[in-house]
């Protein structure tokens, strides 16, 4: 199977997605499942990971139902409160659930940088192995030296890193962001997605050879063992189609092996999240 790693559904409303205002306008507006399935068709894949957009228990219980009802969607990331002394509680709620592969929150948003190495969060990534449950990483670069911190102290826990760090591709920054990739991609329980780049691009006026030096990096760090490719719709909208977007990846794993091209598509998400059909 080819696997769309990363990808999101919303139903907008004003109060639940507040961060789409100004420049994100475009995208305020419904994505669901009958929205995303022709492009899934269309560039070749056979199915996708649904992502978490809100913090909230009602997100993951919204996912996990389309998940019932969308064979195509063969996963979904969920969020619980990782932080709550009501953490075993809300995994016993949800954790068994089949189509629940993983949690996410949003780290790049909160005020502490050093968020991923609170005890309470912590003591939250402590409870996932019990479920068999992933945890995907939303950070920004500066992020990057806390979440290896974090892997070394669990490595029995799968993390993946989502959208490579966000580096500043717009103004061609490197560093400390490759140094700091590398640390992280140091630990064997760490994944990244190729996802989530044209947004971090000048947005609608960028060139594929824009991303090479980062595709080159990731890959130079993770090897293709470690990497998914992932789309991050329908956020990458606001600067290219679905199918630009995933061309990318598609165009640089050309002259690679069709084993290493296999894993990137597809091969590396079922195996990192447990996907059966």
């Amino acid at each position: 199977m080819r696997i769309d790693s990363h990808q999101h559904f919303w139903i907008y409303n004003e109060q639940d997605y507040g961060w789409m205002s100004g420049q994100h306008k475009a995208i305020q507006t419904d994505f669901l499942p009958e929205h995303l399935k022709p492009l899934l068709l269309q560039n070749g894949f056979d199915g996708s990971i649904a992502v978490q957009a809100r913090q909230s228990l009602q997100e993951t219980e919204w996912l996990l139902s389309l998940a019932e009802r969308y064979s195509e969607i063969k996963g979904v990331v969920g969020w619980v409160d990782l932080c709550s002394p009501e953490i075993d509680r809300q995994l016993e709620q949800y954790g068994n659930h089949p189509l629940l592969k993983g949690v996410r929150h949003v780290v790049h948003d909160e005020p502490d940088d050093r968020f991923l190495l609170r005890e309470d969060f912590r003591n939250g990534i402590a409870s996932l192995e019990k479920y068999g449950l992933t945890y995907d990483l939303l950070l920004f670069p500066k992020h990057l030296p806390y979440a290896a911190e974090l892997a070394g102290q669990f490595p029995k826990q799968p993390f993946v890193l989502d959208h490579i760090a966000k580096p500043d591709i717009a103004n061609k920054g490197l560093e400390p962001w490759a140094q700091d990739l590398a640390r992280l991609a140091a630990y064997p329980n760490v994944y990244c997605k190729l996802s989530g780049m044209v947004t971090e691009a000048e947005w609608g006026n960028w060139k594929e050879e824009d991303f090479a030096i980062y595709l080159d990096t990731v890959f130079q760090c993770f090897g293709a063992e470690r990497l998914m490719i992932g789309s991050d719709w329908p956020v990458c909208t606001l600067s290219g189609t679905y199918e630009q977007t995933i061309t990318i990846v598609k165009n640089y794993l050309k002259d690679f092996s069709e084993e290493d091209r296999s894993l990137v598509l597809g091969g590396n998400c079922i195996r990192f999240y447990g996907i059966s059909s």
